[in-house]
């Protein structure tokens, strides 16, 4: 980690759960961090953990290209890690122009910024998702699969993904983009996403909540292994030969939504609450999961933890924070 002693570090999205987990770890690793704010979160991992106290901050929104332009040059911008995104599902779907101007002008606006500011940014990580991939017939997703979203959050995100993959054609961005499954992990408010709002349900002794029919699959990926992977990869820029690609980061172990809540539950103690099961989700893919070999043989990473060892550690962090 002494790479980043002293690197001048900007985080978008730095308030959220992946965001304020890579801020925490490149804070620990002596970078010289500043975070891009758009909403004042005080129950935000990032200031819980104090983490908060030890960075710069830019007040504003993605959607502002001269705010992205000045942050980027008047902090002498060299590692970018774009990771701020509107990331619900149903919030896509009840708002599809608020998603479109977040994850979609947002990520523009910043590669533009960086490239206008090219002899001082060195490498460039943008976060896309596994729903960049749409439904496919064929599973697991490679990174040769092709970007084909369909409902509104994964059409945000295919299109993350080939701005950025344009920017390093067309213009030299030192870009790579990042593909994971459904992140879990301390510090996720959204409560009504499955992790979280499964947590709290079991841990208040209720019964917790499935808003789909409990049999649709994806992988679930800690934060912590997450960071990691953002950081080793961000570690090989500008190096070309892993410029302009994107990587699949996952743990390669499909749950369906009842599987999983099975994990949670046992984590929790609570294994006789019997879930309610709504069958009300709209606009989700029935099933995805990742080949992450290209990253384990060209990067040599691999996660560190298994769901359930990385769920005792979710449901501590919750029950600290809910005071259950």
């Amino acid at each position: 980690m002494s790479t980043w002693s002293g690197e001048r570090v900007f985080v978008t999205g730095a308030t959220g759960l992946l965001g304020s987990w890579l801020v925490r770890e490149l804070v620990e690793a002596g970078a010289d961090v500043t975070c891009l704010v758009r909403d004042w979160v005080p129950k935000s991992e990032l200031v819980r953990s104090g983490t908060f106290e030890e960075v710069s901050v830019v007040r504003g929104d993605l959607a502002d290209l001269e705010l992205c332009v000045r942050a980027l040059n008047e902090y002498e911008i060299e590692t970018v890690f774009h990771v701020g995104a509107q990331t619900i599902v149903g919030t896509s779907s009840r708002s599809p122009i608020s998603t479109f101007e977040s994850n979609v002008r947002g990520t523009w606006n910043l590669l533009e910024a960086c490239r206008l500011n090219s002899k001082l940014v060195r490498r460039v990580i943008v976060a896309s998702s596994d729903k960049a991939y749409g439904d496919q017939a064929v599973l697991p997703y490679t990174e040769e699969t092709p970007l084909q979203g369909r409902f509104p959050y994964d059409v945000s995100k295919s299109c993350t993904d080939l701005i950025s993959l344009s920017y390093w054609s067309s213009f030299g961005v030192p870009v790579a983009v990042t593909r994971c499954g459904n992140l879990f992990g301390g510090g996720d408010l959204n409560f009504n996403r499955l992790v979280p709002g499964t947590i709290r349900s079991a841990l208040a002794g209720e019964r917790p909540i499935i808003r789909s029919d409990g049999k649709f699959v994806r992988e679930y990926f800690y934060v912590k292994d997450a960071v990691a992977a953002y950081i080793g990869l961000a570690e090989k820029l500008p190096d070309d030969a892993f410029c302009g690609q994107a990587w699949n980061f996952g743990n390669e172990i499909p749950l369906s939504v009842l599987e999983l809540v099975e994990h949670v539950l046992r984590a929790c103690g609570a294994q006789a609450l019997e879930p309610r099961i709504l069958n009300e989700a709209t606009n989700e893919i029935r099933a995805q999961y990742l080949d992450c070999t290209k990253a384990k043989e060209r990067l040599g990473w691999s996660p560190r933890y298994g769901v359930d060892d990385a769920l005792v550690e979710t449901v501590q962090w919750y029950r600290d924070h809910l005071g259950l």
